[in-house]
């Protein structure tokens, strides 16, 4: 694969023989250069994660594929900087909007919805190992809940090549933000892929992960990692999810505290759930 870590808006980057690569205009210290757009196949092409609904972004899409018929948009989850530009790239070519399942959060506690695309209406879902195909392609949906409970990450066939979305980045670990992120599902997820046999993983932010199995374990090791801090600060007394942040995250730029925040709370749900800790008036303690 070639131009791995380079990426530059509007350009089109061929990185393997079916995949060719744009990035968005939308660099933020969560998305970091921006959301990348993957066109699979020739003549006849899929287009994953569309991006956000910014106009240049949409334009390259469609200069990228002139000339050629997108017949299928597909998506890996419902975030803002992934899904919403599907609906102008599918009133621009009458390509069907497939891929994961449009979000419903039934929660009447504390929500993230500000980072959901709520107006994703897709033409056809694809439940765990369901396809779409064009001539020369075939994408499989792999179910990997815990990012958001609705994401998949894509597999294309006979490549050795993964689309995994925010499920698994090179530049970053994945923020899982209660209610609708889930950190217990999410670590099923990475045991999910361990499993697999893919050869190289190609995630919507940052440069591709060439040694997959290598990473997923080290995610692994430091969920497991961050687990036994939190552990170790509630035995300490601290009661509270920010203090908690405050010193385990002090390396990290402080504009992504508030998402660590989320990370740490989904930690802290999964560990209730087995018994490990209780909660009460937002403290936390360790379980009698």
């Amino acid at each position: 694969m070639t131009g791995m870590d380079e990426a530059f808006p509007g350009r089109v980057e061929q990185i393997a023989p079916q995949v060719r690569r744009l990035l968005a205009a939308n660099p933020s210290p969560f998305t970091y250069t921006g959301t990348q757009t993957y066109v699979v196949g020739s003549g006849e092409v899929a287009v994953i994660d569309p991006g956000p609904d910014l106009p240049e972004h949409v334009e390259a899409i469609l200069a990228a594929t002139r000339g050629e018929t997108i017949s299928a948009i597909m998506c890996t989850h419902t975030h803002r900087d992934h899904s919403p530009a599907s609906r102008p790239l599918a009133a621009a070519t009458g390509a069907p909007v497939i891929g994961c399942a449009p979000l419903a959060i039934e929660d009447s506690g504390p929500r993230a919805d500000a980072a959901f695309d709520f107006d994703y209406l897709p033409d056809r879902v694809l439940a765990d190992g369901e396809t779409a195909r064009g001539p020369g392609w075939t994408l499989e949906a792999v179910a990997t809940p815990g990012h958001t409970s609705n994401h998949l990450c894509f597999s294309l066939a006979g490549s050795g090549i993964l689309f995994t979305g925010d499920h698994v980045m090179g530049w970053s670990t994945t923020v899982v933000s209660p209610p609708d992120g889930d950190m217990a599902d999410y670590m099923a997820s990475l045991d999910r892929l361990l499993a697999r046999s893919d050869a190289i993983y190609l995630p919507a932010h940052g440069p591709a992960v060439d040694k997959p199995h290598r990473h997923v374990r080290a995610l692994v090791a430091h969920r497991r990692m961050r687990e036994k801090q939190i552990l170790d600060r509630i035995e300490a007394g601290v009661e509270h999810v920010p203090d908690m942040v405050r010193t385990m995250y002090r390396d990290i730029d402080p504009r992504l505290h508030p998402a660590a925040e989320r990370s740490v709370l989904a930690h802290l749900v999964d560990l209730e759930r087995r018994g490990r800790v209780r909660a009460k008036d937002g403290a936390w303690a360790v379980a009698a």
